[in-house]
């Protein structure tokens, strides 16, 4: 299975489907609010939610949101990056709700080979989050520094750094044991 990509493979215009979704249970909500110090009611408390918004229930917190997203875009776009550059844009354009299942993909705007090294490059880059309704929820944009192939074959190829199995007296790979 690939993760992530080589600077050359990617092309501008591919777009590329993230899977599998994510459902998004209460649990996870109020988990990662209680991890970010997000205390906010809408998020946490469900009377405050149903009385006092127009939801009428909590709203899942947008950073949790775009972190699925991001998350999900690893194996597809940013598995072999050496480095996030920028997050250029943001936009939550409709609420996530506890139960939701959200879906991504991401397409390639543009890339530019580095001008300072030329064993990497730059991927720009939309990613976009809808629910299982189709319902667009989250737009992002940002800049992936990618590797070029001649950088990965010199730190170990596809796998860098992954060990090889060591048999001891008591195992052996050919014994099934």
């Amino acid at each position: 299975m690939q993760f992530g990509r080589s600077y050359e493979e990617f092309e501008v215009g591919a777009t590329y489907q993230h899977w599998p979704g994510k459902t998004v249970t209460e649990y996870d909500d109020h988990l990662f609010c209680l991890l970010t110090m997000n205390h906010h009611p809408l998020h946490l408390d469900a009377n405050y939610a149903e009385e006092t918004t127009q939801f009428g229930k909590n709203v899942v917190v947008g950073n949790y949101v775009y972190s699925i997203l991001l998350g999900m875009s690893v194996a597809d776009i940013s598995g072999k990056a050496i480095a996030n550059l920028e997050v250029e844009s943001l936009r939550h354009v409709a609420p996530t709700f506890h139960g939701d299942t959200l879906y991504g993909e991401t397409t390639v705007l543009d890339k530019t080979e580095s001008k300072s090294k030329d064993d990497r490059g730059v991927v720009y880059v939309e990613t976009i989050g809808y629910n299982q309704d189709g319902k667009v929820v989250c737009i992002f944009r940002r800049k992936v520094m990618v590797p070029k192939q001649s950088y990965l074959d010199a730190r170990g190829g596809e796998q860098p750094g992954r060990p090889v199995p060591q048999p001891d007296k008591n195992w052996s790979p050919r014994d099934p044991s």
